[in-house]
């Protein structure tokens, strides 16, 4: 399976499925998966993704993919992923001038410069996985660091309406004028401000 990629840093969201590209006149290259240097438009592609992830399995033609590795990294593709689906799960990273590193479930891909967040192995090829980290992407994109940051976002506006809430019927109460100015300031503040003019309030019976 290939992992749906949104990384923040991506600057069209998923990439490129099965893009062309053309390193060289008369050379084409479609990687399985391409980020970076993948304008949203039609046609071939000149030069070449700054990653580009393949998948190999079973009966895959070993000779053609190093032909396409040395081509792409040859001219510019500064991270080249093989994620090998037969025997032991696992990804071939390749970068130009050094040597392949193998990496295992469990480890994280990073490609520098190119995406924000680093990659489970998993990612790539497990769906569960790839749907966690899409999430994760999004959610960054959205301003939030992950799924724990949302729910404390949704558990601290919950708590300033309630704030919120009380400080209106304190106010009725102590008969403090609660006039449109003020009331637009209570929308405005966090539930720590809110807080602090709730203890206020309570202990000078005033708003000021």
């Amino acid at each position: 399976m290939r992992a749906a990629f949104s990384d923040p840093a991506d600057a069209h969201p998923g990439g490129g499925v099965d893009a062309g590209f053309a390193p060289r006149p008369n050379v084409l290259r479609a990687p399985d998966v391409a980020i970076g240097n993948v304008p949203n438009a039609p046609w071939w592609v000149q030069g070449a993704p700054e990653l580009a992830i393949e998948y190999a399995d079973i009966g895959h033609d070993e000779p053609e993919l190093e032909r396409k590795i040395r081509d792409l990294l040859a001219v510019g593709t500064k991270y080249l992923w093989i994620v090998r689906l037969s025997g032991p799960r696992r990804v071939d990273v390749h970068e130009k001038g050094k040597a392949v590193l193998t990496m295992h479930p469990g480890a994280y891909l990073t490609a520098p410069g190119v995406l924000q967040n680093p990659v489970l192995v998993e990612a790539l090829y497990d769906r569960d996985a790839a749907e966690r980290t899409t999430l994760t992407n999004l959610l960054q994109k959205k301003g939030y660091q992950d799924l724990d940051a949302v729910l404390s976002a949704g558990e601290a506006k919950r708590r300033a309406e309630g704030l919120g809430v009380a400080v209106r019927s304190l106010c009725r109460v102590l008969a403090i004028p609660l006039a449109a100015e003020r009331d637009a300031a209570l929308e405005r503040m966090s539930a720590a401000d809110l807080d602090v003019l709730r203890e206020r309030i309570e202990r000078d019976r005033r708003w000021d």
